[in-house]
């Protein structure tokens, strides 16, 4: 007897899938040993001031995974003296200071409640007193309110309004032994005929200032009262690496000048002359004279100057003041090799 029900085909065997190829895995940076975890790199940067005849060093690395930073900075002159040795922990809400020759500690906190409300903190361990501090947006971010309070608490706190145009702030002053009065600061900035004024009425006096900038030239009025000091500053500038700048104090009779030369952003020349203290002057930047060390070449930052006083010319002085960053972390001197990371010999991890 022959079955006549319908019967299941057998599905035919699906084509195996391409195999498809896994990049392979990013080799370890040089000198890491696999297996071990990466110690932090230390950066050390070392600054000498001719003038003062110090040095000054400065040691910091990142720790647990850039979370926090510790820091360590003294100053010793040509004897070998050390001196102001402080060690520092720092991270993003809280950083602490700690002087080893006071044996004092500077502890430093911040926190933020949502998105408009800020809390600091400063206390200084030895001297039992700090600052309290509440900052709150107040809707616009441009809009601040800011609340200071000394610890231990004398008087009403200092409050501070801020606002696109300007700030208001009030605080208590001890004017007598006694006596405690309120004082009130006000800046005001507006723009008036293609220019920014500024008024700032501090301690009974206002101080009116007015500042016209265009591509090529800007002039700064400023005038005091009551005292009607008044005082104008102009800056011309000849070309994108030539410019001058000139202040002249009416009611003094004081006034100064300087040229500035720049040659791209690591290379600068400066040269003035100040009046009020008859001293002419020369300086040479290499290196960005507002970045930092270990954004110029070779991770230096070298300033000649040359002061020129116009009454005892023999009594000229040539300083300089050199600041080297680098980083160390050399265990051994094997690989001698650049490192990937800080692109500096010798900071091998191996």
């Amino acid at each position: 007897m022959v079955d006549a029900s319908p019967q299941t085909p057998t599905p035919l065997p699906s084509p195996a899938a391409p195999s498809v190829a896994q990049p392979p895995p990013p080799p370890p940076p040089k000198g890491f040993i696999a297996g071990l975890p990466r110690r932090p790199a230390v950066r050390v940067t070392s600054e000498y001031d001719s003038d003062t005849q110090l040095f000054l060093h400065k040691a910091s690395c990142k720790l647990f995974e850039g979370f926090a930073k510790l820091k360590l900075s003294f100053q010793n002159n040509r004897e070998g003296e050390i001196s102001y040795p402080q060690i520092g922990f720092l991270t993003k809400y809280l950083s602490v200071l700690y002087d080893l020759e006071d044996r004092n500690a500077l502890v430093k906190g911040s926190f933020d409640v949502g998105q408009r409300l800020q809390f600091k903190s400063t206390h200084d361990v030895k001297a039992q007193q700090g600052e309290a501090a509440v900052i709150a947006s107040l809707g616009d971010p441009s809009y601040k309110l800011e609340l200071v309070s000394t610890t231990p608490a004398e008087g009403l706190p200092r409050a501070t309004f801020r606002f696109p145009h300007g700030e208001i702030m009030l605080e208590e002053k001890q004017e007598e032994e006694v006596k405690r009065a309120l004082s009130i600061n006000v800046i005001l900035k507006g723009q008036l005929m293609n220019g920014v004024c500024t008024a700032q009425y501090k301690d009974n006096d206002l101080n009116l200032r007015y500042r016209y900038k265009d591509e090529e030239m800007t002039f700064i009025p400023t005038i005091s009262l009551p005292s009607n000091a008044v005082s104008f500053a102009f800056k011309r500038r000849f070309s994108p690496d030539d410019k001058l700048s000139y202040s002249y104090n009416l009611d003094s009779n004081y006034w100064n000048t300087v040229y500035k030369h720049t040659v791209g952003k690591d290379l600068k020349f400066k040269a003035g002359y100040d009046s009020e203290v008859r001293l002419g002057w020369a300086s040479l930047w290499v290196g960005d004279e507002d970045g930092k060390a270990k954004t110029a070449p070779m991770k230096m930052k070298v300033q000649f100057m040359v002061q020129v006083p116009q009454d005892d010319i023999r009594s000229s002085m040539l300083m300089f003041r050199v600041k080297k960053s680098a980083f160390a972390l050399c265990c051994c001197f094997c690989c001698h090799e650049a490192c990937e990371y800080c692109l500096d010999i010798f900071c091998c991890q191996c």
